[in-house]
């Protein structure tokens, strides 16, 4: 076997042995580009624009055929109180690939004044996933993984709950409520249970000041696995004249298991808003004693802002999109 396939292999058994853990949609830092509906259903038009979100990280620089993630995303508020949204996604790691759309229903209900958020979010998302694996390059003949391309489909569903007062926010979400069982390749079903917890908050400082900050902790926890993550975050923001904004954000992520290795990264990230448009960067690398690649992951976020009505004289940036 050549190094090249023998890499490749490598890549495939632990992305496999990741995405049972991670389940079918992939949670990175990237809802810090004003883009919390990725990972959170009652955030689907929380604010006053509706907003279209398109994302492209490519992970492992330099290795080939490394892990890469598509998302086109758009949530807006078809009344005052209901919202819609819909996420597409393409995930591809080496011979393995996931394609999906994710459709999704909320409704908002705001307990204070028309300018003083308070408000109780509810959120449900159903989403279809088709995976595939591509084995027709493979040279060695092997009874157990047939040549040619596999694919399989299946369905699971979100449900969140989001809490808005003045300029805190709170999220909580259960994603892949459905035991789905997934016939990966071969009739190896892999588990049913890829239920996973999300739990974030965050506070807004500064507002009318020069410089503004948003520090947020978000923790994940894997039912199947028992794995648990933080995320330590803080983001700054600071206004260029009357139609501009400039903002960075920096997130420290770890694993709370002793019986695997500790897991440890830090991303950096760094944005602008103009009028309705945003464009952001982000740069993610593993540290701590064994890494998998020295490369790093890079993603890309464009969005633009439609829909929009007059901001609220409270609430955090993700709702009161100004510009």
């Amino acid at each position: 076997m050549s190094m090249k396939k023998f890499l490749i292999i490598i890549i495939i058994g632990f992305a496999s042995h990741y995405m049972t853990a991670q389940e079918t949609f992939p949670i990175y830092s990237d809802y810090l580009s004003d883009n919390v509906y990725l990972v959170h259903p009652a955030a689907a038009g929380i604010g006053n624009c509706g907003k279209i979100r398109f994302t492209y990280r490519q992970q492992w620089v330099g290795v080939e055929d490394a892990p890469s993630l598509q998302t086109l995303s758009f949530h807006t508020r078809i009344t005052e109180k209901m919202a819609i949204g819909a996420i597409a996604f393409n995930d591809e790691n080496g011979y393995h690939a996931q394609q999906g759309f994710l459709a999704t229903y909320a409704y908002h209900v705001n307990f204070g004044r028309e300018d003083a958020l308070n408000q109780l979010s509810f959120g449900l998302s159903f989403m279809f996933s088709q995976n595939s694996i591509d084995q027709s390059d493979f040279n060695i003949p092997d009874p157990v993984v047939s040549q040619g391309v596999e694919s399989t489909g299946y369905y699971n569903a979100d449900f969140g709950l989001g809490y808005h007062y003045m300029d805190s926010f709170s999220y909580f979400t259960v994603k892949n409520l459905l035991m789905t069982p997934r016939d990966l390749v071969n009739n190896r079903f892999e588990s049913d249970n890829l239920r996973r917890y999300l739990l974030t908050f965050g506070y807004y400082l500064g507002r009318g000041k020069k410089l503004q900050f948003e520090p947020s902790l978000m923790f994940q926890y894997i039912e199947y696995t028992g794995e648990a993550f933080v995320d330590i975050n803080i983001k700054a923001y600071k206004n260029i004249g009357n139609k501009s904004q400039i903002w960075a954000a920096l997130s420290y992520r770890q694993n709370f298991d002793s019986n695997i290795e500790s897991f440890k990264m830090i991303t950096p990230i760094i944005g602008i808003n103009h009028k309705r448009f945003m464009f952001s960067y982000t740069y993610s690398s593993q540290i701590g004693d064994v890494v998998l690649s020295n490369g790093g992951n890079h993603q890309v976020t464009l969005g633009y802002n439609v829909f929009c009505k007059k901001p609220r004289a409270t609430g955090c940036p993700n709702l009161n999109s100004t510009y």
